[in-house]
């Protein structure tokens, strides 16, 4: 999927926006429990993705609604309603960030080229682009188009999982070590800090091959960011449940201490199913470092929050999009029977 940007007006008419997003920026009214402080966007098109992502709702053969992503609806506005109110949003402090999530068709990276000028021209805010470039070519154009962050999901843990749910067995573009190829290649683009994968928990996947993975793309500079799997009516996956917490919360903790060099894959322990029983660090580190509550925060670029992307907010929340509680953090604890 090669781009060449051949019209540098040929802005796309409408565009989605995720729904905390648009009543953030005052497209809808409504009432939020947490405000996004990035402003999530999704291209559009009349179709679904090209790829057919075992989890997704815009996979070509999902039955989903197309307006979904994840557990949240995406409406779609005129772009240049949208992007006046990005304009204003970040004027007021509201938003810190622009993250767009691009689906896979033929035109999407002329597409994103010109999103980023068009917000360029109008604002200086740092914008995040998570998309499948599948040749450095593309991942080229998006850095001249100066996207200051680019990631690109991994998902899965495991080569195995990987084409099971989003390769080839599933009928989709995508190979697990050409992945890690474009990652590496957008590291070398980029710059080390400023590239990202996202790692879906839940999957099948065991604690430790999750361990594993977040551990080589540390070591790579490329940061992960963890998700809980959500099951959605229509998708490949729809009646697997989403992880237990218990496993959710070691993850993230073993997470956070990798990506602050902390400890690392090769000093933890895992148990004959896979399941962490040992992080590598000693008791009162381990108590430190969760009583700070930042393992549990949404993980991923600067000021993505994120909420309610996996969950309810009846919870349980497993990605928190603001600071803890103390009465959250107990309840932490009780999940870790510590």
């Amino acid at each position: 999927m090669k781009c060449v940007m051949k019209n540098p007006k040929e802005l796309p008419k409408n565009i989605r926006v995720s729904l905390g997003s648009a009543i953030a920026i005052g497209l809808l009214n409504g009432k939020l429990d947490a405000a996004p402080t990035t402003a999530y966007l999704m291209t559009y098109r009349k179709g679904k993705c090209t790829a057919n992502c075992g989890f997704c709702p815009q996979a070509r053969k999902s039955s989903a609604r197309g307006d979904m992503l994840s557990r949240v609806s995406w409406p779609v506005f005129a772009t240049e309603k949208v992007l006046s109110r990005i304009e204003k949003a970040v004027g007021d402090g509201k938003i810190k960030r622009v993250c767009f999530q691009a689906l896979n068709y033929p035109k999407v990276f002329i597409h994103l080229q010109v999103l980023i000028r068009a917000i360029r021209e109008k604002v200086d805010v740092p914008i995040s682009i998570s998309c499948q470039p599948q040749n450095s070519i593309n991942i080229k154009a998006l850095a001249e188009a100066r996207a200051e962050r680019i990631g690109i999901p991994l998902d899965a843990a495991s080569e195995e999982l990987f084409d099971k749910i989003k390769g080839f067995t599933a009928g989709g573009p995508y190979n697990w070590k050409n992945q890690f190829r474009l990652l590496s290649e957008a590291v070398n683009i980029f710059g080390k800090g400023k590239v990202s994968t996202h790692l879906i928990v839940g999957l099948g996947e065991t604690e430790k091959e999750m361990v594993e993975t977040i551990q080589k793309c540390v070591d790579m500079s490329v940061l992960p960011a963890l998700f809980a799997f959500t099951p959605i009516v229509g998708t490949a996956l729809e009646g697997i449940p989403q992880p237990p917490i218990q496993s959710y919360r070691r993850i993230q903790i073993a997470r956070h201490l990798i990506v602050h060099g902390i400890s690392r894959y090769e000093n933890m322990r895992f148990n004959n199913k896979g399941c962490l029983n040992d992080f590598g660090i000693d008791k009162q580190t381990l108590m430190q470092t969760i009583q700070l509550g930042e393992p549990f925060l949404t993980s991923g670029c600067p000021y993505c929050n994120r909420p309610y992307y996996n969950e309810k907010p009846s919870g349980p929340i497993y990605n928190y999009p603001r600071k803890l509680s103390i009465e959250e953090l107990l309840e932490i604890k009780k999940q870790l029977n510590l």
